[in-house]
């Protein structure tokens, strides 16, 4: 199946409006076209699956993200003042710790990978705004992704079935044809 083209990888499906000047690309076989269109399908079925474990995941990173930055905001806002700043933080799912403390210029940043490094307050603000419009960007762009092979996965579905009827349609043409050649023979 040809496509004319294609977004980040995903091949376009072509929208067929002549099935028989379609099958031609396959040598008149319906059979042969079925099976690649079907596994055109799966091709694209596999890849909402890819894009949606990734979509999901930025759904889960975007509000730690945005949670890390209010907090780095309060311990900004917070700077300079008399009383201590009190939070919980998460040691472990669903453990939390307590902390008291004062007029702190530093934060430490989980990177991933077992990875944590101290940032000044503002470099991290900066980290974490950078992170969190990069992941929007991501997301939105997934999203965009998801549509477009939806609507891929629809054209070919399409495809498919107008393959199949178009196949059908031939064979009882043959068989409406054959009995006529029997009946004249004899």
């Amino acid at each position: 199946m040809a496509s004319s083209s294609e977004r980040r990888g995903i091949p376009a499906a072509t929208f067929v409006k002549d099935v028989q000047e379609f099958l031609v690309q396959y040598d008149g076989n319906p059979g042969t076209c079925l099976t690649a269109l079907q596994e055109r399908l799966q091709q694209y079925k596999l890849a909402e699956m890819k894009l949606l474990g990734q979509k999901r995941d930025l759904l889960a990173k975007i509000p730690d993200i945005r949670k890390c930055l209010q907090v780095v905001d309060l311990m900004m806002a917070k700077k300079g003042s008399e009383e201590p700043l009190k939070m919980d933080f998460e040691v472990a799912e669903g453990i939390y710790a307590q902390a008291e403390f004062q007029d702190t210029e530093t934060v430490c940043l989980w990177l991933g990978a077992n990875v944590m490094l101290e940032y000044g307050c503002e470099e991290a603000k900066e980290l974490l705004t950078r992170n969190l419009d990069t992941a929007n960007k991501s997301l939105k762009s997934i999203v965009e992704d998801l549509h477009f092979l939806r609507d891929q996965m629809t054209i070919t579905e399409v495809t498919i079935a107008r393959v199949y009827n178009w196949d059908v349609h031939q064979r009882r043409k043959q068989r409406a044809i054959r009995p006529e050649a029997d009946t004249a023979v004899a």
